[in-house]
């Protein structure tokens, strides 16, 4: 930790705005495609809208996507000039609040798309995306629909200026459902010429079977690995920092946390940070989780507790145990892949659990 234990809270998010950058720049070298979008939804993956759009339009960025309106309007606030795509369709009767803020959303039902082209009837036409299922099974047209489509006035009436999908598996190397989608996408995109296309997501972006005219990486922006198996070409975006609040000595048999899961089994050292599931630590990392102290790895020792974590430092040199010395919970070798395995889950839950209670660092 460079900086001073934090004194407003236990623990300290810093994020690397310049990481994001060039992660990004990796990204579009890699996709290969006309233009690289980028996704921001859960307030930029827990990273901040805010600050994060603004640097990735610094960058070179110029279309970004979001889950929900409420983050489209943080988002068109952020970068007033810039494209924003809403991928979670409109809710009826929303299409003005979409007009007025010059928002894109993302149509994937026939429904959605008779209410967005009735609007640009009345109102004049603005443009929006149209979203064909593929594979998925949870938004868009199906492949027959959207071919079905294809002649209808209404499409041309919703002023669709982009066709998109959404890739199922592509971070699995050689999956034949990644193949599948890609000759899916290909008889929709052949029904719909004059629209551009986007099939590419972080993992998408590695292979030539999903490359189009906009790809849109999210969690790889963020230093997620978007290919398990392989060296990460990322850099890392976050970390996750925490003051040792108190160290003490235990005998064997002593238990540590709620309902005494842990137990020494001989003289141990345990260390408390102040951080746990409220801050959006999984509590689900009890008994597999991990923090580096004077660059050890210390296991968690006993359950994730609300405010608090106890760390087994027994390893740790006793010059790195002084009260306030820092505690590395996502950094020095535990990236954000390795903390979601230690979790039973995903590194896309870690990074977009964040909580907002920690003290945030932007470096640039």
């Amino acid at each position: 930790m460079t900086e001073p234990t934090p004194i407003g809270h236990g623990g300290r998010l810093t994020v690397d705005l310049a990481a994001l950058r060039a992660n990004w720049r990796i990204l579009a070298t890699a996709a290969e495609c006309p233009e690289t979008a980028a996704v921001i939804k859960a307030d930029a993956y827990g990273c901040g809208i805010a600050r994060a759009a603004p640097a990735l339009w610094a960058e070179g960025c110029r279309t970004f996507f979001v889950a929900h309106l409420s983050e489209a309007l943080s988002a068109r606030e952020a970068v007033p000039d810039a494209v924003v795509y809403v991928l979670n369709g409109f809710p009826p009767g929303s299409a003005q609040a979409y007009r007025d803020a010059d928002l894109r959303p993302v149509l994937g039902s026939r429904d959605e798309v008779a209410e967005w082209a009735a609007a640009n009837r009345e109102a004049g036409p603005r443009p929006a995306a149209l979203h064909v299922d593929t594979g998925m099974n949870r938004l868009g047209l199906s492949v027959p629909d959207a071919l079905s489509l294809a002649g209808d006035p209404m499409m041309a009436e919703a002023g669709f200026d982009l066709l998109m999908s959404h890739l199922v598996s592509a971070e699995v190397e050689h999956d034949p459902l990644t193949d599948h989608q890609a000759a899916e996408f290909a008889r929709v995109r052949a029904a719909y010429p004059h629209l551009r296309a986007s099939l590419a997501n972080s993992s998408g972006d590695f292979l030539a079977s999903c490359r189009a005219d906009l790809a849109r990486p999210g969690y790889a922006l963020y230093g997620g690995n978007p290919r398990p198996g392989r060296d990460n070409p990322m850099r890392p975006v976050v970390r996750l920092e925490a003051g040792i609040l108190q160290v003490r000595e235990v005998e064997a048999g002593a238990t540590a946390g709620y309902n005494a899961r842990w137990v020494a089994r001989g003289p141990r050292r345990l260390a408390t940070l102040s951080l746990g599931y409220a801050d959006g630590y999984p509590r689900a990392s009890t008994g597999r989780g991990e923090a580096v102290v004077g660059g050890v790895r210390c296991p968690f020792a006993g359950n994730v507790s609300m405010d608090l974590i106890i760390l087994d430092v027994t390893e740790v040199p006793r010059d790195a145990l002084r009260r306030g010395a820092p505690a590395t919970l996502i950094g020095d070798g535990l990236d954000l892949d390795t903390v979601g395995r230690n979790a039973g889950t995903i590194g896309y839950e870690i990074l977009t659990g964040l909580g907002a209670r920690y003290e945030r660092v932007y470096r640039d």
